[in-house]
C-alpha cells in the first residue's frame, strides 16, 4: 500500500490581471474547472488568489470527482474551507491556501473545482490559458453541488479565476515541474507535454504552468491600456515559484523584451529606451531567476526563444538581438540544461521564420502542431 507523506502540487497555474481597461464584476454565477490529477493521494488542498485584485473577493468552492467533462458526482462533494469557514474570502493582492482536505485520490482521474460567487465580485485575478488538458465552465446560478450544469445556462472559458494551484498529499517519489513564461508558455504545450509525460510512463511528474501573456523579463506596463499584460519577472518569479514539490523550473521568457519597444513616436508607452541588450537580458534572467532557483535548491532549464519573422514588429535587428541572446541560453554554464525549442519548431532553410506547418499564421505564437514539436523537445532528464 502506498505511503503519502510529501505535499506536491498537481495543478497550477499563474494569476494576474485579467483587464483593466474595463473593470469587470459578476454575481451570482458558479465557476467550474476540471483538474486532471496525475498522482494519487489522500489529502488535498487549495490555493487561491486575488493578487492582482483592488478589492476583495469572497465565494464558496467544494471538490467533486468528475463523471466526465464537467459532470461531477454530488455524492462525493466536499465544501472547500478556509480556517474553517467555507466562506472563503482573500484581500486585494493577497493569496490563501485552503485547510487540508481528507480526500482520496486515484492517478489518472478527474476532480472538478467548483466555485459559487454570490455577490459582486470584481474579476480582476485571473489567467488565460489553453490547451488539450484545460477547460473551464461558467454558469448563471448557484450550480455549484449540481451534477450537470445547465445546458442553456452554461458557457466554456479559458480564463481560470483565483484558482492558483491544488495540491496532493502523495507518495516521496513524485515531484513538480514548473513550466514558467509568457503567452508561448500560457498556450498548449505544456498540456502536451503533461499527455507525453503520461503517455510514456512518467507518471511521478506534475507539470506545472506559471505563464501569463505578455510578460517581460526587465519591463512592465504601468497603465491600464496595457495592464493585462502583466507582472515583469522581477516579481513574478518568486511569487509564481511557491510549487510544492517543485525540483525542477523550465523558463521559456523574454520575447516580449525584444519585439514590444516601437518607440514613443508610435506608441507611448512602448519606448526604445525600454529595448535591452542581450547582456541586459541575461542580467536579469540570472538575477531574477537562476539565482533566485537556486536558492531554492532548483534544477534551472532554459528554453530557447522562438522564431518572429513575419510578426508585426520584426525587423532584423530584433532578430539578432532573439539570437544573441538564444546563444547565451544554449552556452551559458549557469543554467544545467538548455531546451532548444528554436531548433524545434524553425525552418531549416529559413531559420528566422517558423517552419510553415508550425506557424499559427500569427508569426509568433506555434499552431498546434508546433506546440506539439515544443513539447517533444524536452529531454527526458526534465521528466524523471
Amino acid at each position: 500500500m502506498a505511503e503519502y507523506t510529501k505535499w506536491v502540487a498537481c495543478w497550477g497555474n499563474a494569476t494576474s490581471i485579467r483587464e483593466q481597461t474595463e473593470l469587470r464584476y459578476t454575481k451570482d454565477i458558479t465557476l467550474r474547472y476540471p483538474v486532471r490529477m496525475c498522482f494519487g493521494g489522500d489529502r488535498l488542498r487549495f490555493h487561491f488568489s486575488n493578487l492582482t485584485g483592488t478589492e476583495p473577493v469572497s465565494f464558496q468552492a467544494s471538490c467533486a470527482y468528475c463523471i466526465s467533462d464537467h459532470l461531477i458526482n454530488e455524492e462525493s462533494s466536499k465544501p472547500i474551507t478556509v480556517n474553517g469557514s467555507d466562506l472563503i474570502t482573500i484581500d486585494p493582492g493577497q493569496e490563501t491556501v485552503s485547510d487540508e482536505m481528507e480526500y482520496d485520490v486515484t492517478a489518472g482521474t478527474e476532480i472538478c473545482v467548483s466555485m459559487y460567487l454570490g455577490d459582486f465580485t470584481q474579476m480582476n485575478a485571473g489567467v488565460l490559458i489553453t490547451g488539450p488538458m484545460t477547460r473551464g465552465y461558467y454558469s448563471y446560478g448557484n450550480q455549484m453541488e449540481e451534477k450537470e450544469l445547465p445546458l442553456d445556462l452554461t458557457r466554456h472559458t479559458n480564463w481560470i479565476y483565483f484558482l492558483n494551484t491544488v495540491d496532493i498529499r502523495t507518495e516521496e517519489k513524485n515531484h513538480a515541474l514548473v513550466c514558467f513564461g509568457d503567452s508561448i508558455t500560457a498556450q498548449d504545450w505544456p498540456d502536451d507535454l503533461m499527455i507525453r509525460a503520461w503517455d510514456n510512463g512518467f507518471h511521478d511528474v506534475s507539470i506545472i504552468r506559471r505563464a501569463v501573456s505578455g510578460t517581460r523579463i526587465l519591463r512592465e506596463y504601468s497603465c491600464i491600456t496595457y495592464a493585462a499584460y502583466g507582472i515583469k519577472g522581477e516579481t513574478r518569479f518568486p511569487q509564481e515559484m511557491n510549487v510544492a514539490g517543485c525540483d525542477t523550473v523550465l523558463i521559456q521568457h523574454g520575447i516580449n523584451d525584444i519585439i514590444h519597444p516601437v518607440g514613443t513616436d508610435v506608441n507611448p508607452w512602448r519606448p526604445w529606451s525600454d529595448l535591452p541588450t542581450a547582456e541586459q537580458m541575461a542580467e536579469g534572467y540570472t538575477k531574477y531567476y537562476i539565482e533566485y532557483a537556486r536558492k531554492l535548491g532548483l534544477k534551472v532549464y532554459g528554453g530557447t526563444l522562438i522564431p518572429i519573422k513575419g510578426w508585426r514588429t520584426y525587423e532584423p535587428f530584433r532578430e539578432d538581438l532573439k539570437n544573441e541572446f538564444n546563444d547565451w541560453l544554449r552556452t551559458t554554464d549557469l543554467l544545467d540544461g538548455c531546451v532548444d525549442f528554436d531548433k524545434a519548431v524553425r525552418d531549416p532553410k529559413d531559420p528566422a521564420a517558423f517552419l510553415k506547418e508550425y506557424d499559427s499564421g500569427d508569426h509568433l505564437h506555434p499552431s498546434k502542431k508546433g506546440y506539439q514539436a515544443m513539447a517533444d523537445a524536452v529531454p527526458e532528464e526534465l521528466l524523471r
